[in-house]
């Protein structure tokens, strides 16, 4: 055991990015680097500045977010061959991007330096050596990812071991071994780790794929071996199997071998970060380490009995550690320490020995069964607890909608495939009927139809418009027949809120999740006094 400090970079928004699951918007990207940072990462790598427009957006938008740990990194790679430094569209982009810290990957196989790049290994050595240099003299902090280095290194480990020495030399801050392929097992990342510590005087770390499945232990074997720089995305997304699950490193460093890498504190908000990206990522994390719902569950039994009589037993660590809780599946026990801060938001004078906290777990219980999660939907999570304690009052019904989908032309927009809806509301003793067109899809016409339909009596929701949409497939055995879980992010100009709906026809969960949202701004505006 020990507190050495273990440095962090993240790179979910550049790496992860690459995954054939995920594609993040902007706002995607910026939620998630504000997450990260509260979460304790060092260092956030975000992109690639040059590779495409929705990456020079976000680092021209970022220039606005403050962030109070986290240091965001911009990505590149190396100067092209034949080109100078100084005329290098790539390396120009890295410096427009603004970031304190960029990080610039290489060639360290000599097999990819004759056989890809078409080059000299002289050259190559030329190419790391003046971009780290160019930038540093720009006022850069230089991270330099050497690709493939452990393919590198068995094939040719004298001109592996000179390229980190170049890198660490032309003054980078720290270079990072990659297992690009993700073929290594964790006894040869170790060893060749070890042999790049002793021959470099800069830190070393560690970037490693999940192709063989090893990528969570060669990091923690590259760690053992004397690197101080680890590199993964969190929950494990990226190219192809992944990279190494940034959070399951972390926690495994800090809670097994006393590492320093995010503090205690930090790590207690592991779980729900964890969930709350994957949300916003539109994956699922069913069954992985720590964070998710299965980490702690007990079906029934010995188990069962074992955890209640001492926990230890069946439970490697502590739930609350990492911000998780513990489940009993048969008997379906849920803590009250887990449902209690959640009421405490509404009420709080609440306590463990309030009578409100077991109809409040009930009807959470009763809304999971049905495939509700609110991890990354705070705003109908409130809705639920304020509705079973009685605090809300009706702000409005929905008496009939109809949508209807057609093809054809719609003048206004030109488009041929074009979606109509019809609401019908009640609030009060009053009513209102209210037709939208959209050409963006029934549920943008929905939405249209229902604000429309309220402004009348609330003329605050004229500020509110939806700014995310996202739909996840809850059994995907159950084919066209499967519930959906919809996400809705609304923002009025000043704050945003994610809602939820759950139904087996998605028109019917987005309604349910977009009616979440039009009542929690109206809750949010009541209490303001609007």
């Amino acid at each position: 055991m020990n507190n050495k400090k273990i440095n962090t970079l993240d790179t979910t928004l550049r790496d992860g990015a690459q995954s054939v699951a995920v594609s993040f918007s902007v706002d995607d990207k910026i939620r998630i680097v504000k997450l990260l940072d509260e979460l304790g990462i060092d260092l956030i790598e975000a992109g690639n500045p040059s590779s495409n427009v929705k990456d020079a957006e976000f680092f021209r938008e970022m220039v606005e977010v403050t962030l109070n740990h986290s240091k965001l990194v911009a990505f590149g790679s190396t100067r092209r061959v034949g080109v100078r430094v100084q005329d290098d569209q790539m390396t120009a982009a890295l410096l427009s991007a603004g970031t304190e810290y960029v990080t610039i990957f290489g060639k360290s196989w000599d097999l990819h330096v004759t056989d890809i790049l078409k080059t000299t290994l002289e050259e190559n050595i030329a190419m790391i050596k003046e971009t780290t240099e160019y930038l540093v003299s720009h006022g850069r902090r230089v991270i330099f990812d050497a690709e493939h280095y452990y393919d590198g290194y068995k094939r040719n480990p004298e001109y592996a071991i000179e390229v980190i020495k170049t890198a660490c030399a032309a003054g980078c801050e720290a270079v990072c071994l990659c297992d690009t392929n993700g073929g290594c097992f964790p006894d040869e990342i170790y060893d060749i780790t070890k042999a790049a510590c002793e021959a470099v005087d800069c830190p070393v770390g560690v970037h490693a794929h999940n192709d063989s499945g090893m990528a969570v232990s060669n990091s923690i074997m590259a760690v053992k071996a004397g690197a101080e720089h680890v590199q993964g995305t969190l929950n494990g997304i990226g190219e192809r199997c992944g990279n190494a699950n940034l959070g399951t490193i972390m926690a495994n460093l800090q809670l097994k071998r006393g590492y320093d890498v995010i503090g205690e504190e930090n790590m207690r908000r592991l779980t729900e970060i964890s969930r709350t990206v994957a949300e916003i990522s539109n994956i699922g994390i069913s069954g992985m380490p720590y964070v998710s719902k299965n980490a702690f569950s007990h079906k029934a039994g010995m188990h069962i009995d074992g955890v209640k009589k001492r926990s230890e037993s069946f439970e490697h660590v502590e739930p609350a550690r990492v911000g998780n809780e513990r489940t009993f599946m048969v008997s379906e026990v849920a803590g009250k320490s887990a449902v209690l801060p959640l009421i405490q938001k509404v009420d709080p004078t609440a306590d463990k020995n309030s009578p409100m906290i077991k109809p409040v777990m009930d009807a959470l219980k009763e809304l999971e069964f049905e495939g509700y999660q609110f991890e990354a939907a705070e705003a109908s999570l409130y809705i639920v607890i304020t509705n079973v304690l009685g605090l809300n009052k009706t702000f409005f019904e929905i008496e009939r909608f109809r949508i209807m989908i057609e093809q054809d032309r719609l003048p206004e927009v030109g488009e041929e495939d074009y979606s109509s809806a019809i609401v019908k509301v009640k609030v009060g003793g009053e009513y209102e009927i209210t037709a939208a067109d959209s050409a963006s899809g029934p549920v943008n016409a929905i939405d249209i139809a229902l604000r429309k339909s309220l402004e009348r009596f609330y003329p605050s929701l004229k500020d509110m418009r939806l700014v995310d949409y996202k739909v996840r497939v809850l059994d995907s055995a159950a084919a066209t027949g499967a519930k959906v879980r919809v996400l809705v992010e609304s923002t009025d100009g000043g704050d945003r809120w994610t809602t939820v709906g759950v139904s087996k026809d998605v028109i019917m969960a987005s309604r349910k999740a977009l009616v979440d949202s039009i009542i929690y701004k109206l809750i949010k505006d009541e209490k303001n006094g609007k």
